[in-house]
């Protein structure tokens, strides 16, 4: 027995010499690669309080108290030199918690509590990455969320988070905390932050364009460099302390019961220049986080997204994100990073459950919210698709190609989107996804539209020669009798290569006769150039309007038809304000001697060249139609060099089109119908 027990001891002994060998070699592997070892722990021994929980993946999933759990792609434990660390993980796309545009693995408090109570949360934390692609322009872009207060009732907006921001080349990035207003009144789209740095810049140091990006920060946070943050709540007033070895440690102190921000003039500059011309220019109310229940998030909430930066030039960063493929994106540095050492919580025994926020928000991003509870008339209008579908009742419809909503960041929005070719209504060359009001009424009895929009998309091929090319009509007025003519129809039209398109509108004359081969439209400038502004070859375009709207900016309309007489009314922020007043029941296009020099120069050579009964559209049904109604198509422009705009069109295939930019997309946020009303 006892030359067994030897043995075995040596044996023992041998393979621990074997072991250590092998963990000095690991080691010194790590220490010449810098990679980190994985534990076949759990996160929870490492930091004991997850228990306290719920954890939403970067999946979008919410798996509950992370007690005793793992996952290889968005939470573990590892080990480096400086000790064993949680690792939360999150890519540029995935699957989303809530509302929110961007993917997160960040823990979630399980209670609630007021902001007159006590409530402490530390950590001690360091960022291994951020997304390496993005728009530097894009404020959020590059960076990362580690630690946040939230609110879980009202709007459910942030007092807190706490961001790291690091720009592509540069060794050093910036650690700052923003506070987000508690919006007063119930239209939380007009929501900001305000940005105070720490160590580096704040949140609204942006680059000048795409991939241009602003000086280093000499006293930065480099990543995989230690920081600790401590945040305490007591009495309404927020306490927060920041500290890294061989930085200045920064304290900063905030009331989140009386606001500072409660009236216009006290918006801070930092949010005139970036929040402000975005349209997200709300005030707070004066009790600004009094009275609601709030809870602490700690992890990887990634701000890097791969949405289109016209959507939102705050929130929306344009990068890479490999058709929200995980490991693609994963082994190209398009995801967030970040290894916690320490962290606890303290809060109040009066603390409440907060299940009412998860039960909410707990697969909200896949729950579909139809277009008629965003824009509650689609009872009083129809549709036709971009594929030709005809569908007569939008009450809880969509269609995931053409039909649906989105969220921009801050607000939902009904989207239209049409291919440059698909299956059109039996008179036009284009295709539409835009709806068509059930009711007519002539020009005497009147009627009324809105519409507030922002135009994403028109295509990016066509010829620059046809004034029809690289447009989309978003609103209309139709006639459904005689000529079925258009007494109005308002465009948006932008040149590849420009970053301001044009906004016009134009009457279409109701012909004179049977024949309407001879109509002809007349184009009005709202904002940029009119229709008959076209290139001087097929891809030489124009000067660039300076007062023009860009692709992703808001505007908005009016068209108020009383007593036969059509006004209209454009607005935009930044834009003057334009007003037209057109006459429906009287023509002044009666001799071809009325004809606009415009005209004669756009329609007269292609044999447009009619003239309009001199009741103009008087006592023919019409109809209101918004949406998307795409003017550019693959017909040949010899045929018809206003109309025809010879775009590329592969075939029909519309995901095709889709793919490579041959469509148009139409955002409506806001939009009414009714009768024509006295105008002031």
């Amino acid at each position: 027995m006892k030359t067994k027990f030897n043995i075995l001891y040596y044996i023992m002994i041998f393979s621990a010499v074997l072991l250590l060998n092998g963990c000095a070699e690991n080691k010194k592997n790590y220490d010449n690669e810098n990679e980190a070892i994985a534990m076949n722990g759990n996160p929870n021994d490492i930091i004991p309080f997850f228990q306290h929980w719920n954890l939403i993946l970067g999946n979008g999933s919410n798996v509950g108290q992370a007690t005793n759990f793992e996952d290889k792609d968005f939470l573990y434990a590892a080990s480096d030199d400086q000790g064993d660390w949680v690792v939360f993980k999150s890519p540029n796309a995935g699957n989303t918690h809530g509302t929110s545009n961007n993917t997160r693995t960040e823990l979630a408090q399980l209670k609630k509590w007021p902001a007159k109570t006590e409530a402490k949360m530390n950590a001690t934390l360091k960022v291994m990455n951020v997304s390496t692609t993005g728009d530097a322009r894009v404020a959020s872009t590059f960076s990362v969320v580690v630690g946040q207060i939230h609110s879980a009732d009202g709007h459910e907006n942030e007092p807190l988070k706490i961001f790291y921001k690091k720009f592509p080349g540069h060794t050093k990035g910036s650690v700052f905390w923003n506070y987000e207003i508690n919006t007063a009144g119930d239209d939380n789209s007009q929501r900001w932050d305000y940005s105070y740095p720490i160590w580096g810049y704040d949140f609204s140091m942006v680059g000048t364009d795409v991939n241009t990006y602003p000086p280093e920060p000499e006293d930065g946070i480099a990543l995989g460099e230690a920081f600790s943050y401590e945040v305490e709540i007591k009495d309404g007033m927020m306490h927060l302390k920041f500290t890294s070895e061989n930085h200045e440690t920064k304290t900063f102190t905030k009331n989140v019961i009386a606001s500072e921000y409660s009236k216009r003039e006290d918006i801070p500059q930092q949010v005139n220049n970036l929040f402000v011309p975005i349209g997200q220019d709300g005030i707070e109310r004066e009790n600004a986080y009094e009275g609601e229940g709030l809870f602490f998030k700690l992890g990887c909430y990634n701000q890097t997204n791969g949405k289109d930066p016209k959507v939102n030039k705050v929130w929306c960063s344009g990068a890479e994100t490999h058709g929200g493929d995980l490991q693609k994106q994963y082994a190209d540095g398009n995801y967030a990073e970040v290894w916690f050492k320490s962290a606890d919580i303290t809060i109040s025994d009066d603390a409440i459950s907060n299940a009412g926020y998860f039960e909410a928000n707990d697969g909200l991003s896949e729950k579909v919210v139809y277009p008629s509870e965003v824009i509650p008339f689609m009872d009083k209008f129809k549709i036709l698709l971009g594929d030709g579908t005809n569908v007569d009742d939008l009450v809880n419809f969509e269609h995931k190609d053409f039909f649906y909503t989105v969220i921009d960041g801050t607000r939902r929005w009904v989207v239209y989107k049409t291919p440059n070719s698909g299956v059109t209504s039996k008179n036009s060359s284009n295709t539409r996804t835009e709806l068509q009001e059930k009711r007519e009424w002539t020009p005497e009895e009147g009627g009324n539209l809105t519409g507030t929009c922002k135009v994403m998309q028109v295509s990016t091929s066509g010829d620059a020669r046809v004034a029809a090319s690289f447009s989309t009509v978003v609103g209309q007025i139709h006639s459904g009798e005689g000529h079925e003519n258009e007494p109005l129809k308002i465009f948006y039209k932008k040149f590849p290569g420009h970053t301001k398109g044009s906004v016009f509108w134009n009457y279409e004359i109701n012909t004179e006769g049977d024949d309407n081969s001879g109509r002809w439209d007349y184009s009005t400038a709202v904002w940029g150039n009119d229709m008959s502004v076209v290139g001087t070859s097929k891809n030489s375009y124009p000067v660039e309007p300076k007062e023009g709207i860009e692709l992703g900016e808001e505007f908005s309309y009016e068209v108020n038809v009383y007593k036969g007489i059509m006004y209209l009314t454009f607005k935009s922020e930044g834009h003057e304000t334009k007003t037209f007043t057109k006459n429906l029941i009287k023509s002044e296009y009666v001799n071809k001697s009325d004809f606009p020099d415009q005209v004669k120069n756009l329609f007269v050579p292609i044999g447009q060249d009619g003239t309009e009964r001199a009741i103009a559209y008087s006592g023919e049904l019409n109809y209101f139609k918004q949406g998307a109604y795409n003017q550019t198509n693959g017909k040949d422009p010899e045929k018809n060099m206003v109309w025809c705009t010879g775009a590329e069109v592969y075939g029909g295939d519309i995901a095709k089109q889709y793919e490579n930019g041959c469509y148009t997309e139409v955002w409506f946020r806001e939009a009414s119908v009714g009768p024509g009303v006295p105008q002031e």
